[in-house]
């Protein structure tokens, strides 16, 4: 028996939890409950062909719930590797127009809620092409292994619901990325070596959960982090010896910096010479860690 709590597990909860709070209140809340049902596993091959376009490449990965990994090395194709799952309906497609190719996990139509049993399964195992390119991430409840150092990433974005998720780039990204945009629900998540990513503006929101974001890696430019997160924990770690500022606005919440830190008014700056990492962060209640490691 497989015991592990899916991620669609916590989401599901949660409806069931606001449907007996709107129903006591006196509220009718109707939303359906799609039961997804598992049959035999399957693993197949997955393959984004490389598109002939030297420019505008686009990839754009949606997936609904399960487990993912992502990694450099596809060789010969936009993105490859496999997938393992036990709903007919998950099976991977892959759809083309000109230079923009979307990988998405399958026809399953799901209304309102789905209810997962416990034996579902629905992996992705992907390697990406170091190819120029926009990516851009759109997912369900998941757990995430996202491994992106190394890629020519010219644009990022990434939008997931109650997840549990580790972002690395542990080495730098190969062009300058214009945008990183994330967007999270209530999650628990890591980012590190955002320096690596090489962006010049990431906005970041979130909802409920814990997240750290590590600005560690190799500076090349000036970089703007907007950040508007709610009910939360906030851990923003720069390195020793990078030129950061953080102003916060916070409402209820609290900032507990590292003594490295230099606080007047509401900002907090790490002095330092070369490029600068200049964050800006809306809370609504939590805490705010700044640390210098």
């Amino acid at each position: 028996m497989n015991n592990r709590i899916h991620p669609y597990d916590r989401v599901f909860s949660l409806f069931i939890l606001l449907a007996l709070v709107t129903s006591a209140c006196g509220l009718n809340m109707k939303s359906p409950v799609t039961n997804i049902t598992t049959g035999p596993t399957q693993t197949i091959d997955v393959q984004v062909p490389l598109p002939e376009a030297q420019t505008g490449v686009e990839l754009y990965l949606e997936f609904v719930s399960g487990d993912l990994k992502l990694s450099p090395g596809a060789n010969g194709y936009l993105a490859s590797g496999t997938s393992t799952f036990n709903v007919a309906s998950f099976e991977p497609i892959v759809e083309a127009n000109g230079a923009s190719y979307t990988l998405r996990s399958g026809d399953q139509k799901i209304e309102g809620i789905p209810k997962f049993s416990d034996d579902f399964q629905n992996q992705w195992d992907l390697q990406l092409a170091n190819t120029p390119m926009s990516l851009s991430i759109n997912t369900g409840p998941y757990n995430g292994s996202l491994e992106l150092g190394g890629l020519s990433l010219e644009k990022l974005a990434i939008s997931e619901a109650g997840s549990n998720v580790s972002v690395a780039f542990s080495q730098p990204n190969q062009v300058a990325m214009s945008t990183f945009t994330y967007s999270t629900g209530g999650s628990t998540m890591v980012l590190k070596g955002l320096a690596n990513a090489n962006f010049e503006q990431m906005t970041f929101n979130s909802g409920a959960g814990d997240y750290t974001l590590s600005f560690d890696g190799d500076l090349q430019r000036d970089a703007k982090v907007l950040i508007d997160s709610g009910v939360s924990t906030l851990n923003i770690i720069v390195p020793q010896g990078v030129n950061a500022r953080v102003v916060f606005d916070g409402g209820l919440s609290s900032v507990v910096p590292d003594a490295a830190w230099q606080k007047e008014g509401n900002t907090y700056t790490l002095p330092s010479s070369g490029h600068t990492i200049d964050i800006t962060v809306k809370m609504g209640i939590g805490t705010l860690n700044l640390k210098n490691e």
